[in-house]
């Protein structure tokens, strides 16, 4: 039965460009019925003599926080059957099961798109569930098909190359087929993992390694990269106009974009060295704000807020704001730390299990694609323009991707061996410093038979 369009939704959240896009999305599929609170204690004022169908929050809020209000909500008569949706920036699984466990009935992780916003409303209706899981891998004339996840974004170029290389014949693989498919963001990717919907995923280190930790039977088989993200200024900044840095940054919000990511260990390590307190909202003693955004929003959002001091993310959105004079460069995260992991590539341990030729073979030819995008650039930027901006929404050419792609300090794609100290490294200072995820034994994580034999090592 579909939900009627004429439900109240109460909309919990403090950022007013998030209570914004929450109601844009919402009205896309004919909701017009809204109630808007910036925190928890102004969301039960607001519920006063009011009857609301469907509540969605925000968690992290000053003076009631989103799980005080869930909480305050399941202990009162008149709304404790109200569905309730944590739509936050806690995307990490241990804050996942704080919600359930204390009476929630959905958790959307952002940054999501509409069309994930609507599936999670029809879930916590109970109209729909993600557990659904795909057939197992049948092999067609001997090879099987390998679907594989990514976004848009120049991490996940080597996959492309891939498929093209593929498509064109000058890659003839023996043991698979390739299905490429470009996901909207971090949490179709994190969903399709988690429910066996595709084979291999290009995804964020600590996204994965979340996973891991929550028994997805998962393996990194690869890096997808090196270095490759920037951090991008507001325009408006004018440096003669403020004597340090940190003035320019303070009580500003800076995106990025997906708590469990590279982007936010280096923002908020580069945010700490200038004698900042960088925080999600509703943490004691911030004094800059961060905001989960989509990658590809990002621009647009900064360019039209002048509260948004600015953003880290990966290429080319950073280089294609700055050469649209949107944003300066700040610092390029290789600045930050040379050589640094970000993307993994990731594949389902089944499959592994089921397909090894293929799976050599598939880690073979994504090495080989990497050095392929080193070598000729300027082939690779054409390739990149039509798999990552398919739609020419984000306005991608292949000069951008060309200089994206010969940036020194810029990423690399020669070199995909995965440094174990280097995720050791990251998970130690996201647990102990940022006090996010889990630390987890890595050489379990990591099966590296197939990189190895790649690189000849």
């Amino acid at each position: 039965m579909p939900l009627s369009l004429d439900m109240k939704i109460l909309i919990v959240d403090d950022s007013g460009t998030m209570r914004l896009m929450f109601k844009q999305m919402l009205k896309e599929f004919g909701f017009n019925n809204f109630i808007m609170a910036d925190n928890g204690k102004d969301a039960i004022r607001k519920l006063n003599g009011n009857i609301v169908d469907l509540i969605i929050s925000d968690w992290n809020m000053p003076e009631m926080d989103g799980l005080e209000f869930l909480q305050w909500i399941r202990k009162n008569i008149s709304f404790n059957k109200v569905p309730f949706i944590m739509a936050t920036a806690q995307s990490d699984k241990t804050q996942q099961q704080i919600v359930f466990a204390n009476g929630g009935d959905s958790h959307i992780a952002k940054p999501f798109d509409s069309f994930e916003l609507k599936a999670t409303i029809d879930e916590s209706f109970g109209l729909e569930t993600k557990e659904q899981k795909r057939a197992k891998n049948e092999k067609v004339d001997g090879k099987v098909k390998i679907r594989a996840g990514h976004i848009q974004i120049t991490d996940h170029l080597a996959l492309g190359v891939l498929r093209d290389l593929i498509d064109t014949g000058e890659f003839k693989p023996e043991h698979f087929e390739l299905e490429t498919e470009c996901m909207p963001g971090w949490n179709p990717v994190q969903n399709a993992i988690e429910t066996n919907q595709v084979d291999v995923a290009f995804v964020l280190a600590p996204i994965a390694m979340d996973l891991f930790a929550f028994d997805t039977k998962i393996k990194l088989v690869s890096l997808a990269h090196k270095n490759g993200s920037t951090f991008v200024r507001n325009k408006q900044y004018v440096p003669e106009y403020y004597d340090n840095i940190d003035k320019y940054y303070q009580y500003k919000e800076v995106d990025i974009p997906h708590k469990m990511s590279i982007h936010h260990i280096l923002a908020y390590k580069y945010l700490n060295e200038i004698g900042l307190k960088p925080g999600v909202p509703g943490q004691k003693g911030i004094n800059v704000r961060f905001e989960v955004m989509p990658p590809v929003k990002m621009p647009e959002i900064m360019n039209s807020d002048e509260q948004v001091g600015g953003f880290m993310v990966a290429e080319p959105i950073g280089s294609n704001a700055i050469n649209k004079e949107i944003g300066d460069l700040q610092f390029k995260s290789s600045d930050m730390w040379p050589g640094h992991p970000c993307c993994i590539v990731v594949m389902q341990e089944d499959f592994i299990n089921n397909h090894l030729e293929a799976a050599y073979e598939f880690v073979d030819l994504i090495i080989k694609a990497g050095q392929f995008i080193d070598e000729q650039k300027e082939r690779a930027a054409k390739i990149g323009v039509d798999f990552l901006d398919p739609d020419k929404k984000i306005g991608l050419t292949d000069q951008i991707l060309t200089n994206v792609l010969s940036d020194e300090g810029g990423i690399i794609m020669n070199d995909m061996y995965p440094v174990l100290e280097d995720l050791d490294m990251m998970q130690h200072y996201m647990h102990e410093e940022m006090k996010i995820g889990k630390i987890i034994d890595l050489d379990e994580f990591a099966d590296l038979r197939f990189v190895n034999a790649a690189m000849g090592r």
